[in-house]
């Protein structure tokens, strides 16, 4: 299903192969919860998606679990920004900017976290319209 509807979006992308289960319960292990349904699932089809200029539309499960344990984990971050337990990042914009969903809300929708001021902007209701969204430029940052 993923990456049939990627393949119909418009653009170039790179769909890596399925991730193995062992690693998928590696990731929520290692982050302390569940990955959200749509997210897992997604992975199960591309360990990862990538558009035509290399950049991560979504990270590979070994990216996610790394780049969350190590905001999470980053004492200076947890001074100057607002705790990042609420989300867990699957994707970056390629200008620090990262996409994120809810990590413990049963929610689909997908924010972006801005990381020159903190902010956290909801861009799209679930991850089928965010590739959407990214791949027709009409999320803009």
């Amino acid at each position: 299903m993923w990456t049939e509807a990627v393949a119909a979006l418009p653009g170039t992308t790179l769909c890596r192969p399925p991730v193995s289960e062992a690693a998928l319960l590696r990731c929520a292990t290692l982050l302390g919860h569940a990955v959200p349904a749509d997210l897992a699932s997604l992975l199960r089809e591309s360990n990862g998606i990538e558009d035509e200029y290399g950049d991560g539309l979504i990270w590979s499960a070994e990216s996610i679990t790394s780049e969350n344990r190590n905001l999470r984990g980053d004492v200076a971050f947890s001074t100057l920004y607002m705790p990042f337990d609420p989300l867990l990042f699957f994707a970056d914009a390629g200008n620090g900017d990262l996409f994120a969903l809810l990590s413990t809300i049963d929610r689909p929708d997908v924010f972006v976290w801005n990381h020159e001021d903190d902010s956290r902007t909801w861009v799209a209701p679930s991850l089928t319209m965010y590739l959407e969204r990214r791949l027709t430029g009409k999320i803009e940052l």
